[in-house]
């Protein structure tokens, strides 16, 4: 270019950061690298900081503009006095007659390219700092939007250079210590992506929230990119695992969810603004702005601009309206999660406590401190107060969007096996169960530490008490030949976990994820139009709209992304899927669910299992779970998973199952499946030789096993002192199982709490042999080193021998 204040994005690369910032170098980069690899990205031009001080100096706002910071400094002047000060000079400024010449031109050749007079174009700010080069100011200065003209280009330049002087901006330098007189701005010109007429969003190639970089994140709404930029809509949220992008036959979306996208931003014709926000239509609220098939290129293209910059990245991209083309329009560096460290875990100790008021059972192994918010149904959750602690009679599904809020859980009900114990461990939520009178003795707003941090029983003590903490490196577990895999459930708590190095999932439970992300009993959707329950009916369409053509694919689609989600979290190490283990009374609790579903006395030993998945009653909502496996596996690319069956009664009903899955795709062997069976009953030790014949494992159901071992029901209150895992007819059956399957080459792991809460009952598992050990994430580095440590002693006593 023949001036030094305009230079063409084609003209620019990364290390161009001095002269036109961060934001417009990135664009020149992708322009000149990235193009030849299908990045699509509008053209356009970067005033330079030359240009910038020109202004400066043309119009003599140096002195003044150091005289203000110098009121700021002292105090004579406030920040918003300075800051309106500041912009208002800035914006009476005249463009030296050169500049202005560049930019005229420019904007000209600009139109020249398109074809077309008076282009519209994107103008944004884009922050140099000569010497910080770090420096991003992400989000500090101002983006114009469908300007149009020689003048209307000029004028919102001027006001580019004035948002370097926003509050918020002023404020960000003085917090970080950079001085205001030696950072410039630059202002991109780029061409308009007709987003107006389409959709526009951002994009990470890493997951914001927990960090976990195989993933891309995508947000997404109608119009204009910039009500998702502001957060001023609820955007579609999409996930795309990046290991399977490369290869064009699967599909690996792993999430998709629905945004209100209330409104959207579009050009404003005849008015001083040049865009403006109008209401979204139904249609288009209840519609996804992106195929798959986007969704796809968009993530595609995210990891050829994260592989070229060697770091995850924040872009925002735009889809043409008229054209139907995506593009990106802006990309810079992930700031936040990329920078965390690998630490996951904290210990913590609380001391100077106050005034015990409840105790119960101990889930996590943190403390904190909050206020009560008493609540007595989810119908209430508007009163929840965000970062309280939860205070309850007892939880289950419909209490997990207040359970996410909370800062910590406190129960009149329950035990370690519980819904709110589950869904905290994997919260990573402290929450103290069964306290007995917790909602008796606690009030609303009252000041509490819940303490999770003091061994099996959890505390509630009065006020708030000191709480020290210590990060653990998680990369510091130790190696073990047995394998310690984790117990998933909710698939929004799976990527919190994936910095542990655990072995996999041990025990995946399906029916969580169809209690939690459907909530219809899956006959209920395939006998949708006979249904005789109507309020049924209604909430069944209400909570399947999209889906009117063929109400089973929204069990399907939903199962399949929710198993995902903890399938891609422990990539590529194996997730063993539990198929539905709802008891009747609990399948009969889903919406629709009590017209299929027969009254029992014993639940627990009813219609449960296996027993279901060939009857007439449940055969066809079989058929949808394993279309979910099929897809997870075939369509996403996740052969990971492993298939498992529960409360297998007999050989004959494991051969009806095993024929069942057959016959919907899913058979033993092909394409690598493997199937396991719970063993949980003791007919499967006693026959495990034959049971092994037609599985390739089992996992050791310890509650079930322990139940029916006993004859004690797990749930009553009055034969809980003879409920007990390691009880010596127990641990025969345990010992017993894994000798058998282990002489015919089946593998044998167990899914359970006693691990991590009986120390001794870890070391038994090791020295039977045991293949695997599946635990709750909180528990998991605790028994990792229980299992190191007895490894490490039977080596020295196998030594001890061998040298005698």
């Amino acid at each position: 270019m023949q001036s030094s204040q305009v230079l063409w994005f084609e003209e620019l690369a990364r290390g161009d950061v001095p002269k036109v910032g961060g934001k417009n170098a990135s664009l020149g980069e992708m322009v000149g690298a990235l193009a030849s690899k299908g990045v699509r990205v509008p053209g356009g031009f970067a005033t330079t900081a030359d240009a910038y001080w020109r202004f400066i100096d043309a119009n003599g706002l140096r002195e003044r503009l150091n005289a203000a910071f110098a009121d700021l400094a002292s105090g004579k002047a406030s920040l918003a006095e300075t800051g309106a000060a500041v912009r208002a000079a800035m914006l009476r400024g005249d463009w030296p007659e050169d500049t202005a010449k560049a930019l005229v031109e420019a904007y000209r050749e600009l139109c020249r390219r398109a074809g077309r007079a008076d282009v519209d174009v994107a103008v944004r700010s884009s922050a140099t700092a000569e010497d910080l080069p770090d420096a991003s100011f992400a989000g500090q200065q101002e983006t114009f939007l469908n300007i149009r003209g020689e003048e209307a280009l000029l004028s919102a330049c001027r006001r580019c250079y004035a948002s370097l002087f926003t509050d918020r901006a002023i404020a960000y330098r003085q917090a970080k210590g950079f001085d205001h007189m030696k950072v410039a701005l630059s202002v991109g010109v780029q061409l308009m992506i007709r987003s107006d007429l389409g959709g526009a969003g951002v994009m990470f190639s890493i997951d914001t929230e927990t960090g976990f970089d195989k993933v891309v994140l995508i947000n997404a709404a109608w119009g204009l990119g910039e009500n998702v930029v502001q957060g001023a809509v609820n955007p579609d949220e999409y996930a795309v695992f990046k290991p399977f992008l490369d290869d064009e036959g699967l599909t690996p979306i792993i999430e998709k969810t629905l945004g209100g996208k209330a409104q959207k931003m579009i050009y404003a014709t005849g008015e001083e603004r040049p865009t403006r926000n109008v209401p979204t239509s139904r249609a288009e609220q209840e519609a996804f702005v992106l195929s798959d098939g986007e969704i796809l290129q968009l993530a595609r293209w995210a990891c050829v601009i994260e592989d070229h910059y060697g770091r995850p990245m924040d872009m925002e991209w735009a889809k043409d309206g008229l054209t139907g083309e995506l593009s990106i329009v802006q990309a810079r560096p992930e700031t936040v999660q990329s920078r965390r460290g690998g630490a996951l875990l904290r210990t913590y100790r609380v001391g100077s406590k106050g005034r015990l008021l409840v105790s119960g059972l101990s889930v996590g192994d943190a403390a904190v401190t909050g206020r009560v918010c008493l609540i007595d149904s989810p119908r209430d959750i508007d009163r929840f107060v965000d970062g309280s602690v939860l205070v309850t009679r007892t939880t289950d599904p419909d209490w997990v969007p207040i359970m996410k809020r909370a800062a910590a859980i406190v129960t009149d009900q329950g035990g370690r096996t519980s819904h709110a114990a589950i869904v905290s461990r994997e919260l990573g939520l402290p929450a103290v169960v069964g306290a007995g009178d917790a909602t008796r003795v606690l009030h609303d707003q009252q000041e509490i530490t819940v303490s999770c941090a003091e061994g099996e029983e959890g505390f509630v003590y009065e006020g708030a008490a000191e709480i020290e903490s210590r990060d653990i490196d998680v990369a510091a577990a130790p190696a073990t030949r047995t394998k310690v895999m984790l117990n998933m459930a909710n698939p929004a708590a799976a990527a919190r976990w994936w910095r542990m190095p655990a072995d996999g999932v041990g025990l995946a439970r399906m029916e969580f994820v169809i209690n939690n992300h459907i909530k219809v009993h899956p006959m209920a959707l395939v006998k949708f139009d006979t249904l005789k329950d109507e309020a049924a009916r209604a909430q069944i369409a209400e909570l399947t709209r999209g889906y009117e053509a063929d109400r089973t694919e929204y069990f399907v689609d939903r199962l399949t992304r929710g198993l995902a989600q903890i399938a891609a979290a422990s990539h590529p190490n194996p997730v063993i899927v539990r198929m539905s283990d709802f008891k009747t009374n609990e399948y009969a609790g889903l919406v629709g669910g009590a017209e299929f579903e027969p009254k029992e006395e014993n639940p627990m030993l009813g219609f449960r299992g296996a027993s279901r998945y060939y009857s007439p009653r449940y055969r066809e909502g079989f058929a949808l779970e394993c279309a979910a496996i099929r897809r997870l596996r075939k369509e996403m690319g996740f052969t990971n998973v492993v298939v498992m069956i529960p409360f297998c009664r007999s050989v004959a009903e494991a051969d009806r199952v095993l024929g069942v899955m057959a016959d919907n795709g899913l058979k033993r062997g092909e394409d690598g499946l493997q199937v396991y069976v719970m063993c949980e009953i003791p007919s499967n030790v006693i026959l495990a030789k034959e049971f092994a014949k037609r599985f390739d494992g089992f996992s050791i159901g310890s509650n079930d096993l322990t139940q029916l071992t006993l004859g004690v029901d797990r749930d009553s209150a009055e034969l809980a002192g003879l409920f007990d895992e390691q009880d010596e007819a127990v641990k025969w059956m345990i010992s017993s199982v894994i000798t058998e399957a282990h002489a015919v080459g089946a593998k044998v792991g167990l899914c359970g709490q006693a691990p991590s809460d009986h120390p001794e009952f870890a070391e038994f598992l090791v020295d039977c042999g045991i293949d695997s050990m599946s635990v709750s994430p909180d528990s998991f580095l605790t028994v990792k080193q229980r299992v190191a440590a007895r490894e490490a002693t039977l080596e020295g006593v196998r030594r001890t021998v061998r040298r005698g």
